[in-house]
């Protein structure tokens, strides 16, 4: 999915990734599958929780989110953006800059993350007053050397090979 790029939210020219169904929540730990899968490819600082229900992006890291039960709408790239339905199973990766909250949940929601490659991560709101700075964070994150998922022949790497501005 490509989003808007500029304004108040930088998004991002790298599109976001979507991948449905992309992991099996566990019987008697829905998360534990996403962590391993995460970790093993090099996206770590793993959490579990939910997501803000405020628009906000991270300028120091790339994201990916795991929903590990539950179901929700999520907004990706502010106002200008779209809303996009999740479920247990799915995996969204989130470049640097891409605005995302949470619109809706529905049943008990419980979401997993994680940043490529080690990075630490930031929260930085559309009213942020240092923006200019956020978008200089933003060009200095390297891309990742593996998709969360699927490893390093994953999709998520033909898919962000091209040309960033």
């Amino acid at each position: 999915m490509r989003l808007p790029v500029g304004g108040l939210i930088p998004n991002s020219a790298l599109p976001l990734l979507l991948m449905r169904g992309a992991v099996r929540p566990g019987a008697d730990d829905p998360a534990l599958p996403f962590e391993q899968a995460f970790r093993a490819n090099g996206w770590t600082g793993t959490w579990r929780n939910g997501i803000f229900p405020y628009d906000h992006f991270h300028s120091t890291a790339h994201e990916v989110l795991g929903l590990a039960s539950g179901a929700a709408q999520i907004a990706f790239g502010g106002p200008e953006g779209e809303v996009v339905d999740v479920e247990a199973g799915d995996v969204i990766v989130v470049p640097a800059g891409v605005a995302h909250r949470l619109v809706a949940e529905h049943g008990r929601v419980l979401v997993v993350g994680g940043y490529a490659g080690g990075r630490s991560w930031d929260i930085v709101r559309p009213t942020s007053r240092d923006l200019q700075a956020a978008r200089g964070r933003i060009a200095a994150v390297p891309l990742p050397d593996s998709d969360p998922v699927h490893g390093p022949d994953g999709p998520l790497l033909a898919f962000w090979q091209e040309p960033r501005s």
